[in-house]
């Protein structure tokens, strides 16, 4: 699928904002497109400490909060810690169960079975939870939507502190939203249209982290011992894909640097099994190795399985749990890619060329990847998808949405066909019975407002940039803006015609593209890499030339092509040779 180029621009003044805040105009146009143009707010992004944390009793209900779990401490009330089976649940859930520890508190916690009691607090465990001698529920990453529950919780006498990031429920009352909260004794979420505090996107973990900075400083705790958690936070942070700006920046690089030095015993060994112990852990690396690891115990077994990593204080015992683990995530990518191929073919049989929508309904897919099955889909669609499957009861699934459409939204929009539901503009969960799959389908693409141009895949390009401008100093500058993410992307540039002089298909699976490349200038030429795993970059080719060229191209005898590109300069280090290189993210061949 063609994608529509779009050059960022600004009415700043990108050499003003330079010369003030003493920085490269191209690291300034960096931040101005990132809406950082404030001196006083460049600095905070490049150099920001822990101290520039925002105070975390400015959040609504964090000191009553507190005040409640440390009179559950001292007077020793039996305290659940009630979690979520995703990876910021699991780092939320650690990092309370082991302050809470710290802090002498009588204290267990509870992370829900995927399949068999669904997202967020369940009826049937709270009552388990209460005889178990529960008098205080203590959420994280969930309860923000668990109005029947936490009436449960408080009708069988337990008191109840509500930790969560989610979207905050709402009716919508002929066009008028009116929020709605659950009964609960304190409710810790930022995104209160009443709470106070300036930064509204933090992670579960995050909550959790700054939630112990209060009850710390409250139980006479010197406030250093808790920042052994911002790594847990970080993980939590990168892996729930927040945006990487203001404190979540500062978690993410602080966070990033503590765990590459972790004394974590369980974390070592995951990193270890993962064949990562001699690298530098990245936001790569978290995303899409140790991160897919830990979350495939929610997925396929339990996620207490990757509490009980963190826990770990015996190395063996630590080595069995990131075995365990890495094998989950194995069987966890099969079963995945069997799911993106019957979702696709459901797509290319069911008559749904017409659907701005995706609602896919599957049986055999596994419901715990029903998530990335659905984001899988919709990055090769670039649709907002929903994948369904059988559940325990019903049918329930995920949903994954594009920028320009709120899927938590349009789904609030349709609550009366759903039996339960929550979750993010770009992401949701839901349940239904079988008989309303086919109508919230028609609805949703009934209410859908997307046009076609919305529906084009984008790159963003932050500025055209010949390739001259390339050099090892400028590949240093760009990496002071890390760690890279949403909100924070790998800076991309562009240039118009640039020559290729010759072509290589690298790889075992021939999927890597090796361009040699220059300007027609005197300056040295340069390597660039695209990675195509889809066959894209011939694609691309063939619109301006024939299949016989293709080939002409590939054996070198074609003779120089003229290509625009977008691309992200790096380095490559082959043999103890470090040379500079371009990463094409994408390509387009003139005839010209």
């Amino acid at each position: 699928m063609q994608k529509r180029w779009m050059l960022k621009g600004t009415s700043s003044d990108i050499k003003a904002v330079a010369k003030e805040s003493e920085i490269n105009p191209i690291i300034a146009a960096l931040l101005i497109h990132r809406d950082i143009k404030d001196p006083v707010d460049i600095k905070k992004f490049l150099n920001g400490t822990l101290k520039d944390l925002h105070p975390a009793d400015l959040m609504k209900d964090m000191n009553k909060a507190v005040s409640i779990v440390k009179d559950a401490i001292v007077n020793k009330k039996k305290i659940c810690i009630y979690g979520d089976y995703d990876v910021d649940g699991v780092m939320s859930t650690y990092i309370l169960f082991k302050a809470l520890n710290r802090c002498g508190a009588d204290v267990f916690y509870h992370i829900p079975d995927r399949e068999a009691e669904g997202y967020g607090m369940n009826s049937e465990r709270v009552k388990i939870i209460k005889e178990q001698g529960c008098e205080l529920i203590l959420t994280c990453d969930n309860g923000i939507a668990a109005m029947e529950q936490i009436e449960l919780a408080k009708e069988l006498g337990m008191t109840v502190v509500v930790t969560d990031h989610h979207d905050v429920p709402f009716i919508d009352e002929e066009g008028r939203k009116e929020y709605v909260l659950p009964a609960a004794d304190a409710i810790i979420n930022p995104k209160q249209n009443d709470c106070d505090y300036p930064f509204k996107i933090l992670c579960g973990g995050a909550i959790a982290f700054k939630f112990v900075q209060s009850l710390y400083e409250e139980m006479g705790i010197d406030s250093t011992e808790c920042e052994e958690f911002i790594q847990y936070a970080a993980i939590a942070t990168i892996c729930d894909v927040v945006d990487l700006v203001d404190e979540n920046r500062i978690i993410a690089k602080y966070g990033l640097s503590m765990l590459n030095k972790t004394d974590n015993i369980g974390l070592q060994a995951l990193i270890k099994e993962c064949s990562l112990d001699k690298k530098i852990i990245t936001v790569y690396h978290i995303g899409f190795v140790l991160g897919p690891c830990i979350n495939a115990t929610g997925r396929l077994e339990t996620a207490k399985l990757s509490v009980e990593l963190l826990l770990a204080d015996d190395f063996e015992k630590a080595q069995e749990l990131a075995k365990k683990l890495k094998e989950l995530n194995t069987e966890r990518q099969n079963i995945t890619l069997q799911g993106v191929e019957r979702a696709d073919h459901i797509i290319q049989s069911g008559h749904m060329d017409k659907d701005k929508v995706l609602v896919i309904y599957d049986e055999e897919t596994h419901e715990s990847v029903a998530g990335i099955v659905a984001g899988r889909i919709k990055e090769k669609y670039n649709l907002p998808t929903i994948v369904l499957t059988k559940g325990k009861d019903m049918p329930k699934g995920s949903a994954r949405s594009i920028d320009e459409y709120n899927m938590f939204e349009e789904l609030s929009k349709c609550k009366d066909l759903l039996e339960k539901f929550g979750g993010h503009p770009m992401a949701a969960g839901l349940s239904l019975k079988l008989e309303n799959i086919d109508k919230l389908r028609q609805r949703l693409n009934d209410n859908c407002q997307l046009t076609e141009e919305e529906l084009l895949p984008k790159v963003r390009i932050d500025q055209r940039l010949p390739l001259k401008y390339v050099s090892f100093k400028l590949i240093d500058e760009i990496k002071k803006l890390e760690p890279f993410g949403k909100g924070n992307p790998s800076p991309l540039f562009a240039e118009k015609e640039i020559i290729i002089e010759r072509v290589y298909l690298l790889g075992k699976e021939k999927n890597v593209v090796k361009l040699l490349m220059n300007t027609g200038e005197s300056y040295n030429k340069i390597n660039g890499i695209f990675f195509d795993s889809t066959g894209y970059f011939k694609e691309a080719f063939l619109r301006a030339y024939d299949e016989v060229s293709y080939e002409r191209l590939l054996e070198g005898v074609l003779g120089k092509v003229k290509a625009d590109i977008i691309y992200y300069p790096d380095v490559n280090e082959y043999n103890g040779t470090i040379t500079l290189q371009l990463v094409i993210r994408d390509i387009r061949f003139s005839t010209n």
